[in-house]
């Protein structure tokens, strides 16, 4: 008996929470504030002012945060009080809202200027004419998703939360801002002093008799850097340098070289780094050393458990050599005088080789 009492009571509880819920759900339905949209001025884009607000009197249903006017009734009402679908400005929006009996206007524009979307939505207070709020957003031109834009604006609007990765993926960030301070080109002449050491620099310092070329333990370096910048952010520069380079001149020598690096810059502070390889055209021979003097294989057979090696001779063939360069540097300024001065080295197992190197170009005057 007290169970049939028990499950009668829990099924009155039940009834009672729906009605209480049911009415709560049709009292705040029923204090829903009113919103319409007229029109929505669309400059530069596929779409028109009429797709555009269809657009977004869609995505303020979806919401679901006002009553929205439905827009075949607010067309007949246009029509009635002779409101302009052309109305934008606020005062003329106020007055409209009025007329249809709204307590909240939605108006706005959608504008492509270039690459880029700018949409500014206001929402505007009937009663108090006033703006009450305002979103003004730049989306990437990407136009087969206006409709996910309008979403994005809405939220934004109404302080809803947006997805992050559909934001990342439309809205256009701007890029840092590119004057002479964060473009530095410092193509120009090259010179400085290089000392090769190991077997490579005896070689180059050995007698002409012996194949070597009788140069200074420490040469000279001629040449040009070219560059060209592909990746420009802020302070930070990412470029290819191009430098074809003579070595060896004041020994008589002619020793070219090309050098291609990735370089890395800071334009404030003026420091770079580089990395890339490097080219050589030289004449070798084979042989091999034997209590410090160069033997060539040719005229005398190396001992047992010798093994010939090709080094630099002058008696040789050109043949090309391959290597790495590691340079570090920092630019000074004075005016618009550039002098890039640089270190670097070759590491080889024959014989590493390092140097020191500077330069200087001009930027050139902005043009006003």
């Amino acid at each position: 008996m007290n169970s049939i009492i028990n499950r009668k009571k829990a099924r009155i509880t039940l009834l009672l929470v729906g009605i209480f819920y049911f009415m709560l759900f049709s009292v705040f339905a029923q204090n829903k504030e009113t919103i319409a949209v007229i029109s929505i001025d669309s400059k530069n884009m596929e779409y028109d002012n009429e797709a555009m607000a269809s657009m977004i009197r869609l995505e303020l249903e979806k919401i679901d945060v006002y009553e929205v006017m439905d827009k075949y009734d607010v067309k007949d009402m246009m029509e009635s009080y002779q409101i302009s679908p052309e109305t934008f400005g606020k005062n003329a929006v106020v007055g409209a809202g009025k007329l249809l009996g709204a307590n909240k206007m939605l108006t706005g524009s959608v504008e492509r200027f270039g690459e880029k979307i700018i949409m500014i939505l206001r929402l505007v207070d009937v009663e108090t004419s006033r703006i009450e709020k305002t979103s003004v957003m730049e989306f990437l031109n990407v136009q087969e998703e206006i409709q996910s834009m309008c979403m994005i604006a809405l939220n934004e609007l109404l302080g809803l939360e947006n997805d992050k990765h559909l934001v990342d993926l439309l809205i256009n960030y701007n890029l840092p801002i590119a004057t002479k301070n964060t473009l530095a080109n410092l193509s120009g002449p090259r010179m400085g002093m290089i000392f090769t050491g190991g077997d490579a620099g005896k070689r180059l310092q050995d007698s002409e008799q012996n194949g070597g070329y009788d140069m200074f333990p420490v040469s000279s370096m001629f040449g040009y850097q070219f560059e060209k910048q592909y990746l420009t952010s802020g302070d930070f520069q990412a470029l290819v340098e191009v430098i074809p380079a003579i070595n060896g001149l004041e020994s008589g020598a002619f020793i070219p070289s090309l050098s291609i690096l990735n370089g890395f810059r800071f334009n404030n502070s003026g420091f770079e780094f580089g990395v890339g390889p490097i080219a050589r055209i030289s004449k070798v021979k084979e042989g091999y050393f034997q209590d410090g003097n160069w033997i060539l294989a040719e005229r005398q057979a190396p001992p047992e458990g010798v093994e010939t090696i090709k080094r630099i001779d002058n008696r040789g063939t050109h043949e090309l050599s391959m290597g790495l360069v590691l340079a570090f540097g920092k630019t000074f300024h004075s005016g618009y005088l550039n002098v890039p001065v640089n270190v670097y080295a070759i590491p080889k197992k024959e014989g590493t080789t390092v140097g020191i190197t500077f330069g200087f170009n001009t930027t050139k005057k902005p043009k006003i």
